[in-house]
């Protein structure tokens, strides 16, 4: 889940800064610059780990700071495809479910990747596992209600490159980019998880804790019986 990468920065030193050791200095400067966000095809970075060399440092005219090239290794987020997390149900859609790890809220759960059969429930704004009791028609409804314990595995991962957006025309052409923009469900983040559910052992954890339990019920009753 949480990797270390080997990068490589550009560290600008402030005079008012030499009597510190540039270890130092670079570790604060990098961890301000980097901290909580996304490299692309790297991921989110999540703390300083260590320098592992400094190049010769110079100072531009006009400038009076000196600017170090540093390869330092960074802790960075970025699970590996097919690995199970543990995360809470941020919301749901009609399009799938989306699901926080706290310090991560970019996953989401398409509904095709959902246990079958599922159902939207649009009053309820949640899906449902229509889970078969019997061989029948008789189901039984688990819902996915926002805050519940969700197990699922990794099974994509997207980045996407942010692009420069231009100036609006107009006074009315800026209120309805906007506009636009807070309610823009086309928005992609930097680094997003595609998660999947549809597999025995995955979901909410309270569904398998019931079968769990319910299991172990029915053994104690069959050992009644033989006694």
């Amino acid at each position: 889940m949480f990797l270390i990468a080997e990068l490589k920065s550009t560290v600008k030193v402030h005079p008012s800064q030499f009597n510190k050791s540039l270890a130092d200095v670079s570790k604060y400067e990098l961890n301000k610059k980097l901290a909580n966000k996304v490299l692309h095809n790297v991921g989110l970075c999540i703390s300083f780990r260590e320098i592992v060399s400094f190049h010769d440092s110079c100072i531009l005219p006009a400038d009076g700071s000196s600017h170090t090239d540093v390869i330092f290794r960074y802790i960075v987020f970025r699970p590996e495809i097919g690995s199970l997390l543990t995360g809470k149900i941020k919301n749901c859609t009609r399009d799938g479910v989306f699901v926080t790890l706290g310090f991560f809220d970019d996953i989401f759960i398409p509904k095709d990747e959902l246990q079958h059969p599922s159902r939207f429930e649009e009053t309820e704004q949640a899906w449902v596992w229509e889970y078969p009791i019997d061989e029948g028609q008789a189901k039984h409804d688990l819902f996915m209600d926002v805050g519940e314990t969700v197990k699922f595995r990794v099974i994509d991962e997207e980045f996407v490159e942010s692009e420069p957006t231009g100036p609006p025309e107009n006074n009315e052409a800026s209120t309805s980019k906007q506009s636009t923009t807070a309610n823009d469900t086309n928005f992609r983040p930097p680094y997003r998880i595609i998660g999947a559910i549809n597999e025995s052992g995955l979901g909410l954890e309270s569904w398998w804790t019931q079968n769990d339990d319910n299991a172990g019920n029915d053994d104690e009753e069959e050992e009644e019986e033989d006694v």
